[in-house]
């Protein structure tokens, strides 16, 4: 089991002060083993704040992150699930599933995070799984009818499920929702044994490849710092 903290959109100190102070109490470090961030963190202390939480964080970078490392999209893999992260201003129409479905086939991922609209989506679309965290802050997305509700995510990997808890902060109080997604992972058939050779040959065997020196579960691009 893996415990993946999925948040963006947070803006500070632009457009918020800070995070609400019911979602710092229960983000508390330790408990959380990876930070995937859809970006527009804006600000350093921001990204130090999310590191307690979880040294392993992974930020892409938004339409109003500065930092030039922050990569523009990451990809990545808790087996057998591949998850691709990117801001979402890439995506035209804004949110839209199509676009959005097409970003994912050229990842190759089966789940395809992002943010940018600052609204909560959790959605099985295409046989793919598509979660955008909303704004961690409840910042305001520029339009002029905008009052987003703040909402983040927490993603429980278990092999080939996905549970996904999304916690949005209504009328001053926490509200939490359970969404599920299934990967349908194809079994794989017994091989039988070759029959004995009559005669001394040389035999091959070959090891999985693996994940690299990041290991299973870590950003296959190397994170920037500030």
């Amino acid at each position: 089991m893996v415990l993946v903290l999925i948040i963006g959109d947070l803006h500070i100190p632009h457009r918020a002060h800070d995070l609400p102070a019911k979602f710092r109490k229960l983000l508390v470090p330790g408990k959380i083993q990876q930070i995937l961030c859809t970006g527009n963190v804006c600000d350093r202390e921001t990204y130090e704040y999310l590191r307690t939480v979880a040294s392993d964080a992974c930020v892409v970078r938004g339409d109003y992150d500065e930092n030039p490392t922050f990569p523009p999209s990451a990809t990545v893999v808790h087996a057998p699930i591949r998850i691709g992260v990117v801001h979402g201003h890439q995506c035209v129409p804004t949110g839209d599933l199509d676009a959005l479905s097409a970003i994912a086939r050229q990842m190759d991922v089966d789940v395809l995070v992002s943010g940018h609209t600052h609204t909560f989506q959790a959605i099985e679309y295409d046989g793919r799984f598509f979660v955008n965290p909303g704004s961690a802050t409840g910042a305001w997305t520029g339009l002029h009818n905008s009052d987003p509700t703040p909402s983040f995510a927490l993603m429980d990997i278990q092999g080939a499920v996905v549970v996904t808890y999304v916690y949005q902060l209504v009328e001053g109080e926490v509200r939490v929702e359970k969404i599920e997604y299934r990967k349908e992972v194809e079994s794989v058939k017994p091989v039988a044994a070759p029959a004995p050779l009559t005669q001394s040959n040389s035999v091959y065997s070959s090891a999985s490849g693996g994940f690299g020196s990041s290991g299973p579960g870590s950003p296959q691009a190397t994170q920037g710092v500030w």
